[in-house]
């Protein structure tokens, strides 16, 4: 089904970081009225450069606009901007839409769409997945919380970000689709690392082994998208280190909280705290390997 860009709606977009920058500018290029503010003022004005008006402060942001996009770091950065001082609760009004596209706890969640609603905001919770690449390309997956309504509403704007919508059910439900992913992601990044390693110890064809294990019954994203950069030592920040394990923490709290056992993702966790311990937590994630690698004495490269 075509969806048509509603024109007539503002939006507003707080947060203008690694994912927030270009999703705003994928908006922009599909003919939104943009209005944004971000804590780094740079970052707003690059974008202001492109079309967008500039905001002060979040409340800024929601007195001139009809839906409002959030893409902040944590759980309390986005009730900081919802409820906080200059926040969007300031500007409530009962046509209003806000959309929460951050990675935080579904809790939190939860929490924000019901002191929203008591307050006549509606809310989404909207977290994606895709990385930066995706952000760029406008082919995020984005999975989505809340009611069909709102999301129906909103479909525009996400169909100018992302490539996969799907809304997965009631608020905190995207929330928790998205922790489900990281989990994926997490462990699947642990298993391409010991496979390469362990290829490595036996002094196989690094490249080759990678090739077949990407073709494979074992094949991964990991496999096919990552595996090479660690193979190249290539870790330049993309998601972080640090960005992955807060989202591993919030996944951990959560299952703790619903008795739910998660070995993996406790042990990836704790690998990842060896590396942030060593001072990589800036690194890309897929320097996990580097973990793998150290408590093996062994390093798996193709580059010279």
């Amino acid at each position: 089904m075509e969806w048509l860009v509603m024109s007539t709606e503002r939006i507003g977009f707080i947060g203008l970081g690694v994912m927030g920058l270009p999703m705003a500018r994928n908006l922009i290029t599909a003919g939104f009225s943009l209005t944004v503010n971000d804590r780094v003022a740079e970052r707003a004005a690059a974008v202001g450069k492109e079309g967008a008006r500039l905001a002060g402060s979040a409340r800024e942001v929601t007195e001139n606009s009809d839906i409002v996009i959030s893409m902040v770091p944590s759980s309390p950065d986005v009730e900081a901007v919802y409820f906080g001082r200059g926040g969007i609760a300031e500007a409530a009004r009962p046509d209003l839409l806000a959309i929460d596209m951050s990675t935080i706890a579904p809790g939190v969640a939860k929490k924000v769409a019901e002191k929203a609603a008591a307050l006549g905001i509606r809310t989404l919770d909207a977290p994606v997945t895709g990385g930066e690449i995706g952000a760029v390309q406008a082919t995020l997956t984005i999975m989505i919380g809340g009611d069909a309504d709102d999301v129906v509403r909103a479909m525009p704007l996400f169909q100018a970000m992302g490539k996969s919508v799907v809304h997965i059910g009631p608020h905190g439900a995207g929330q928790t689709c998205k922790l489900a992913n990281q989990i994926a992601v997490a462990v699947n990044n642990l298993a391409a690392s010991e496979a390469l390693v362990f290829a490595a110890s036996q002094g196989i064809d690094l490249e080759k082994c990678r090739e077949v294990l990407a073709s494979g019954s074992g094949s991964s994203h990991a496999f096919r998208t990552f595996a090479p950069k660690m193979l190249a030592r290539d870790f330049k920040p993309g998601f972080t280190i640090d960005l992955q394990q807060k989202d591993l923490r919030l996944v951990l709290d959560t299952a703790f909280d619903a008795h739910v056992s998660l070995p993996g993702t406790a042990l990836t966790h704790q690998l990842y705290s060896a590396l942030q311990q060593a001072g990589g937590g800036k690194q890309a994630h897929i320097a996990l390997i580097k973990a793998i690698e150290r408590l093996s004495g062994v390093e798996a490269r193709t580059s010279s």
